[in-house]
């Protein structure tokens, strides 16, 4: 009797595993930015794969940089909450026209076909053009129109260190779907949820700009700062610089902007290649000198001997935001 129950609970465990599933998506994205206005154009084609044994009928975009603007929901809360963030407080509630934040969505299609939307603050809610049947795919495509906030949390331009653009959760991000169903979590200042997947963004910006990001550079040739050993590359003077990175298996894509940072490349020992970026003006050098010559060395061989070597190819510390923050 004791050796079936045992069975029994092997393969009722096993059984268990097997119906595990998590959704997939890859983006493609460009945007065109404007370093002057703080504005950006978007474009994203987005391949999302259903693994859950539902079918689908709407979607859910999160639209992040709208809680930066005066009665949205992260500014109420963060007025009238009992222990307010001392970095919000009311400062959302003072932004002027051309310091507040939005996502404007411009055209969203499912398979080319145009879908119907509404927006509540930061979510987008959408009707499928087509319902999504388990194990299926479907392409979105949207286009749509930004401003960068000032930088009041997380994510902005002009931060107190001066660093012109932070740049997280500034894209419209598909709600992550799992056993309990869409998460279109309006944004008040919490943690970020999302669906893992693949990204393949290109971003056009002005050409003394250098920008740290996510993934893999994919044309160094083209951009130079020191990345892949390329210094200098001219571009005329009324172009733009374009940065190509792709990032595989991760659930965010972020980066940063600024024409007064040096970038430093640093290849670790049985390690990914480190990127440091940083403003020498306002940044603590001698702290970012014992990071490359001592920290960075020790922090992978700890990690490898206690975890595993780290699984991507390179890895990069960036000056900017409103403090540390982690981000793929």
């Amino acid at each position: 009797m004791r050796k079936l129950l045992s069975l029994l609970f092997i393969f009722g465990a096993l059984g268990a595993q097997a119906q595990y599933w998590q959704q997939a998506v890859d983006y493609k994205m460009h945007i065109d930015l404007d370093v002057e206005s703080h504005q950006y154009d978007g474009t994203s084609t987005i391949t999302y794969t259903n693994n859950s044994p539902d079918t689908l009928r709407k979607a859910y975009f999160h639209l992040y940089f709208n809680a930066f603007q005066p009665e949205s929901m992260m500014d109420v809360r963060s007025r009238t909450i009992k222990d307010p963030d001392r970095r919000v407080q009311d400062r959302i509630y003072g932004l002027g026209e051309d310091e507040i934040g939005y996502q404007d969505i411009q055209m969203l299609t499912q398979n080319g076909i145009e879908m119907s939307w509404s927006v509540s603050g930061t979510v987008l809610k959408a009707e499928l053009a087509e319902p999504m049947l388990p194990g299926s795919s479907t392409t979105f495509e949207l286009a749509w129109k930004a401003q960068v906030p000032k930088q009041i949390r997380r994510s902005g331009r002009d931060n107190k260190e001066g660093i012109d653009f932070t740049m997280t959760q500034w894209y419209p991000k598909l709600a992550e779907y799992d056993e309990d169903g869409w998460h279109p979590d309006q944004y008040v200042g919490r943690e970020f949820y999302g669906v893992w997947g693949n990204f393949d963004v290109t971003i056009d910006a002005h050409r003394d700009y250098l920008i740290g990001g996510t993934g893999v550079l994919q044309n160094p040739d083209e951009v130079g700062f020191g990345y892949g050993g390329v210094e200098k590359v001219r571009v005329r003077k009324n172009k733009k610089r374009r940065w190509h990175f792709k990032a595989e298996r991760v659930h965010d894509f972020a980066f940063a902007a600024d024409p007064d940072y040096v970038h430093q490349q640093i290849d670790i020992q049985n390690g990914p290649v480190v990127h440091l970026l940083f403003d020498p003006e306002t940044a603590n050098e001698a702290n970012w000198e014992l990071l490359k010559t001592d920290y960075l060395q020790r922090y992978f061989d700890f990690m490898a001997a206690h975890f595993g070597r780290y699984p991507y190819p390179q890895f990069s510390i960036i000056q900017g935001g409103d403090g540390g923050m982690e981000y793929p």
